[in-house]
């Protein structure tokens, strides 16, 4: 029996297509990444008895970066990003082992059916499922011929010259070989042309949209792929040769910008200056004053109208007065005209994401990130259709009433949803056709209860929106009377709701409730009962709200449906905008002085019309109307001429810094001496956090995310640096390190970055060689160290992961012994206990032994996370013997992570 391997986007879609397609029947298991499970059932395929396998990847299995140096910002020229650094596409969490996991579930199938999201991100993960595969493909096919390659490869192979990965002929480092890479090469072999590789296209997750997608089924979209790949290289390319050269320039200046990177985007720049252009409006605002002629008239004793000056407004007061003179002796108003006519208020268009992001910031409160997230659970969960979409108008072919049916008993709208299968449902408007994914429509019925609060309010727009499109429209009256009061004339207006139409449904977009007119003809005169003059001024605009600017967005063809909400989140993590009420995005001053600047430079490094032209050429790609190597190479080579003239005028954006920020020599406050020039260094606790001599003109970075103060005014042993300690929390982890050491490596085994619970100094006394234990509990590479500051409540920490182990609380002393356990080859301890609270038999309070393997202390041990915390040792006393000694020994065939066994062979490490 031939098998189908079948591979959805998320684990959750897949549990929801299997059980569709198996109509429950199926059998599951964890895959061998503990994180995808497979469905498996049988079935008919192609007319035959097979065996199907469902599984799924966790999202993009790739992510794109740049190769080994040229991710260290110290040791390359930002310029070469551009062309010389070559890229890779790297498993997006190795954790996951999710090639591997293809692979052993691929082995020996005979179809592929793909199951990922239908857009452009979608078809880019189809080929990423097949990347690992292409570049063996590829070798099999130089070396033993084409004969050796399935079908469905040999499109995507390039000619010799421009085989290898890193060419820049062919985009071989694209994510678009991904899911199928992985699974081809381990599939049963092809027979003669038959095709093996299919893709499903599907909008919502219901019985009838799936059935008919496995009716259906096509290939991946190879074109789609490729610009989703040119977007994440141009991106990655431009941005980190940006980011990388303004961050260095302006940290190593200023000491209060208050932000870890100074980031520039393509999308998000202009993004930024969006929400600075605003700013710049209501800075450079001025109000003007105007005057208003206002009149009321009589309709009875106890009735009357307030009517509208035919000329608005006036900005001369002079002239203001003279028409108040005019009006003012006037006893009565004489109506000029009347008439009655009866207008609509059209439905919406059906929805759109973009529409969805605006109504979630302006009316729901929610930010388009978390709208997008919540949406997109509603989709995997069956409760709508794909939440990434820019249509707003339903094919002719589109089943209307199921949807609608199964609103029918819903407690909220069941009369609106009854009434309008009854009497028939009006065909929704017209709309725009992207040629992608149906508009947004609710799918299934749910209630607050199911969904939660959150969730339940952006489902309830959804629906009401829905019920809406397909509902007739809101027709009413509006009645105007025209009135002259000496010669100015005034106009009154008046509506009457004749049918609520789709207003039922959304009753935020009803008629206003207005006073009725009086019925009067031409010729009828009202007594005036007051005419006066209003002083007013004109006010600013407000700062831009979320919705405004994704309106902007879309307008200027700024990201897509998809990452705008990813934009504007950025911008607001980089501090570059900060999140006021109303959900109205201000600039800070970072951001301010930043936009400003590339305006002083290159406007169009700001300005949406580059990136606007860009996203055509990308939608050309996804067309097949463009090469994507000749886009990239042109759009990237536009970008390096831009960057290299940035870089020779920074000095302009300089200029707009030095008046907004302070110099580092001027920032922060005295904390520890220099190793070298024996002044006191100044703390700039400013992200990023770091430590600056002004004398020797020297900056230091330190660990970032935590607590920093001078440690016992100890000196580094190799440079005379005070050194200070780093701390994370009372709950978390601390260790001292030197400045200097820190960011200039002393030994060879070393990197940038390391404290002193990682030095491998053979005598330092707060060095690894001295304090280290043995193997971390949790990691293969990490070492558990004694905090020696942590006493009462003592500490061991890893050095590379959050594992905090707590130990001998209330013990008087604690110290790492040279000597070493016979068992798992950790340090032993030295533990001197308090006599009144002594775990030790009878009076002793003296004890040495290894923490892995030692009895007494195995009960005095407890493992702890960031976030939660379990028994280092779990199960009853024998059972924690056991564990202590398989956790506390070094795995077969892997190097020991332990501390140096003695000093001299320490020593001999460094200086023989």
């Amino acid at each position: 029996m031939k098998t189908v391997l079948m591979v959805a986007e998320k684990p959750s879609l897949a549990q929801s297509i299997a059980k569709i397609l198996s109509r429950g029947s199926m059998s599951s298991h964890k895959g061998l990444n503990g994180t995808c499970s497979v469905h498996e059932y049988s079935g008919t395929f192609a007319g035959q008895p097979v065996r199907f396998k469902m599984t799924s990847v966790c999202g993009h299995v790739m992510t794109l970066d740049f190769l080994g140096k040229y991710n260290k910002w110290d040791k390359v020229d930002p310029a070469e990003l551009f062309s010389q650094a070559p890229t890779e596409k790297k498993e997006a969490n190795p954790k996951l082992n999710m090639v591997k996991f293809l692979q052993v579930e691929g082995r020996g199938c005979d179809y592929l059916v793909l199951w990922l999201d239908c857009d452009k991100e979608g078809e880019n993960i189809c080929f990423e499922t097949l990347y690992y595969a292409l570049l063996k493909v590829m070798e099999c096919y130089f070396m033993l011929g084409a004969h050796c390659v399935s079908k469905e490869m040999k499109p995507l192979l390039p000619c010799k010259e421009a085989a290898w990965p890193g060419s820049r002929a062919t985009p071989l480092h694209c994510t678009a070989f991904l899911v199928l890479d992985a699974v081809l090469p381990v599939m049963t072999p092809a027979h003669g042309s038959e095709k093996t590789v299919f893709r499903a296209k599907f909008s919502s997750i219901t019985d009838t949209d799936i059935c008919n997608a496995m009716a259906r089924l096509g290939e991946p979209d190879h074109d789609e792929a490729l610009s989703v790949d040119a977007r994440q290289e141009l991106d990655l390319r431009i941005g980190c040769a940006f980011t990388r050269f303004q961050t260095k320039y302006f940290q190593g200046k200023y000491g209060d910008l208050d932000s870890s990177l100074i980031s520039f985007g393509p999308c998000q720049t202009p993004t930024l200056g969006f929400c600075v252009e605003r700013h710049d409006k209501i800075q450079s605002f001025k109000p003007e004053t105007y005057w208003v002629l206002q009149a009321k008239v009589n309709v009875d004793k106890d009735r009357s109208l307030l009517l509208d000056w035919d000329r608005v407004r006036v900005f001369d007061r002079e002239i203001a007065q003279m028409f108040l003179n005019m009006t003012k002796l006037e006893k009565e108003a004489q109506v000029e005209a009347t008439s009655k006519k009866e207008k609509a208020k059209q439905r919406p268009l059906a929805l759109n994401t973009v529409e969805m992001l605006r109504v979630a910031s302006s009316s729901l409160g929610m930010g388009p990130q978390h709208a997008m997230q919540t949406a997109e659970r509603l989709y995997t969960q069956g409760y709508i259709s794909y939440p990434r979409t820019e249509t707003t108008h339903y094919p002719e072919n589109f089943d209307l009433k199921g949807p609608l049916r199964q609103q029918a008993n819903h407690p909220y709208w069941a009369d609106t949803v009854k009434q309008l299968l009854a009497e028939g449902i009006n065909r929704p408007r017209k709309g725009h056709d992207a040629g992608d994914h149906p508009p947004i429509t609710p799918m299934r019925s749910a209630t607050e209860a199911e969904l939660g609060s959150e969730a339940w309010r952006l489902y309830e727009y959804i629906t009401r929106h829905f019920i809406a499109t397909v509902s007739y429209d809101c027709k009413y009256l509006q009645s105007t009377i025209s009135f002259r009061i000496g010669p100015e004339h005034f106009t009154c207006t008046g509506k009457t709701v004749i049918s609520p139409g789709f207003t039922e449904i959304m009753p935020w977009q009803s008629v206003p409730l207005e006073e009725s007119l009086p019925t009067c003809q031409k010729g009828d005169t009202f007594p005036v009962g007051e005419v006066k003059l209003l002083e007013k001024q004109t006010s600013p605009p407000d700062y831009l709200t979320e919705a405004e600017l994704i309106t902007l967005m879309e307008k200027h063809g700024i990201g897509t449906d998809a990452s705008i909400p990813v934009h504007i989140n950025n911008i607001c993590q980089r501090k570059y905008v900060v999140v006021e009420s109303g959900r109205r995005l201000k600039p800070t001053n970072l951001g301010i002085v930043l936009v400003h600047g590339y305006y002083k430079i290159d406007a169009e490094l700001v300005l949406p019309t580059i990136r606007s032209a860009v996203e055509k050429q990308l939608n050309l790609i996804a067309q097949g109307k463009a090469d994507y190597c000749q886009v990239l190479g042109h759009t990237l080579d536009i970008f390096k001429r831009k960057f290299h003239y940035f870089v020779d005028s920074i000095a302009g954006m300089d200029e707009l810094m030095e008046v907004s920020f302070s110099p580092l020599a001027a920032t922060g406050k005295p904390l520890s001496r220099c190793g070298k020039c024996h002044r006191f260094m100044k703390y700039i606790q400013a992200k990023p956090s770091r430590l600056h001599c002004s004398h020797c003109d020297e900056t230091y970075t330190l660990p970032q995310n935590g607590t920093i103060k001078l440690y016992k005014e100890l000196r580094c042993p190799l440079d005379d640096f005070e050194l200070v300690l780093w701390s994370s929390g009372s709950r978390g982890k601390s260790y001292p390190l030197c400045p200097y050491c820190y960011n200039h490596p002393p030994f060879r085994d070393m990197k940038k970055g390391m404290g002193c619970n990682e030095c491998t100094h053979p005598t330092c006394q707060h060095s690894l060689s001295m304090l280290g234990i043995g193997q971390c509990v949790e990691c293969e590479s990490g070492v558990l160290v004694l905090d020696p500051t942590s006493g009462p409540k003592w500490k061991m920490a890893c050095n590379k992961c959050n594992v905090v182990a707590h130990c001998f609380e209330n013990a008087h002393r604690v110290r790492v012994s040279p000597e070493t356990c016979n068992s798992c080859e950790a340090a032993l301890l030295d533990v001197d206990f308090n006599k009144a609270k002594s775990p030790l038999p009878g009076d002793e309070t003296q004890h040495t032994g290894c923490v892995f393997c030692d009895p007494v202390f195995q009960e005095l041990v407890e493992l702890k996370h960031a976030a939660s915390c379990h028994p280092m040792h779990r199960g009853g006393p024998g059972r924690r013997q056991g564990r202590g000694r398989a956790r506390g020994r070094r795995p077969a065939g892997k190097p020991s992570a332990r501390r140096p066994k003695d000093k001299m062979s320490a020593l001999a490490a460094y200086f023989v």
